[in-house]
């Protein structure tokens, strides 16, 4: 059976939009060693008054609809699992085009805190069994679960085909 216990904390809205096909790559002001993690959901930008402005306006009422993860208590529900197929490190002034997300262009510069930005080109799945994960304080990016996810029977959110058109697209 394989499993993991390995996370990247991420904004809820963005998870879902990872795990819809909306997005598939995430901008990053660094590179990572870790290639595979479960997507954990977070809330913090939702707390803002003005979290809206992040957002594409067409994907504005789908941000607001999914800005708070599915909650038990204090667990959050975890239900994807990624892969980072490759990172591109391109000039901030570069990025690729807002079709690739779900960010403005505006927010994804504002975020970029030097001349190069990572992008994280993602193959994303969704887990056979969503898993009820506790809070992981004091971790930013990165989180371990207490116990080990089952990645059996996860299911790819992008067909081989139109993935391969959209990895290609972005490098």
């Amino acid at each position: 059976m394989e499993s993991t216990q390995k996370c990247l904390k991420e904004w809820n809205a963005t998870i879902e939009a990872l795990g819809q096909g909306k997005q598939t790559i995430l901008i990053r002001n660094y590179k990572t060693n870790v290639t595979e993690f479960l997507l954990y959901p977070t809330v913090s930008y939702a707390l803002k008054d003005d979290y809206l402005e992040s957002f594409q306006s067409k994907h504005q009422k789908f941000v607001e609809e999914n800005s708070l993860p599915d909650k038990k208590g204090d667990k959050v529900l975890i239900k994807h699992f990624t892969t980072v197929e490759e990172i591109v490190e391109k000039p901030v002034s570069r990025i690729p085009s807002p079709k690739n997300y779900i960010w403005t262009r505006s927010h994804v510069k504002n975020y970029m805190t030097g001349k190069t930005a990572y992008i994280w080109i993602l193959r994303v799945y969704k887990l056979k069994e969503p898993y009820w994960a506790e809070p992981t304080p004091g971790a930013i990016r990165y989180a371990n679960l207490k116990e080990e996810v089952s990645l059996d029977g996860m299911e790819p959110v992008l067909a081989d085909d139109k993935f391969s058109k959209i990895f290609n697209g972005i490098k």
